[in-house]
């Protein structure tokens, strides 16, 4: 056989091998990640939830999800392990009010702010029932000749 012929096969078993490297690079990392948890980090789960490591077991993680909420998950389960800046940023909300543009609107938690305050000049539509009329409504028979409720079944 000649190089020529040779060549694909070479270079499909070296791209596989790079790929394969690739990942167990970044299960080595994540696991190594999830070793160095301690007590009191915040760590995101895979679901996407925040909380707090309470302690940390062999397979397995104490997570605190609300105060006095404590859930056992498995390590496999930790996404990303946070600094506390970050944690606290995400979860609690401190220094988001920095970032807030004194010149931006601030949008209000309630619909007051967006009904009418004079409604004496807002047309209201009734949607309640059609006025009666003066005359009463004749009685009207169905066409298949059924009582309200009737049906075919025997």
């Amino acid at each position: 056989m000649s190089i020529v012929t040779l060549l694909p096969f070479i270079v499909l078993i070296g791209a596989m091998f790079l790929m394969t490297r690739s990942a167990k690079k970044k299960q080595q990392a994540a696991a190594q990640m999830r070793n160095e948890m301690q007590p009191g980090t915040g760590v995101r789960t895979i679901g996407g939830m925040y909380a707090t490591v309470k302690e940390v077991h062999d397979d397995s993680v104490l997570l605190e999800v609300a105060p006095g909420v404590h859930a056992v998950y498995a390590k496999n389960a930790i996404g990303a392990v946070l600094d506390d800046a970050e944690y606290n940023r995400i979860v609690h909300g401190e220094g988001v009010a920095d970032e807030i543009d004194s010149d931006t609107p601030v949008v209000p938690d309630d619909a007051s702010s967006l009904t009418a305050t004079d409604d004496a000049d807002v047309a209201r539509i009734d949607l309640g029932k059609k006025p009666e009329t003066d005359e009463p409504a004749a009685d009207v028979e169905p066409k298949d000749k059924k009582a309200d409720g009737e049906g075919d079944a025997k």
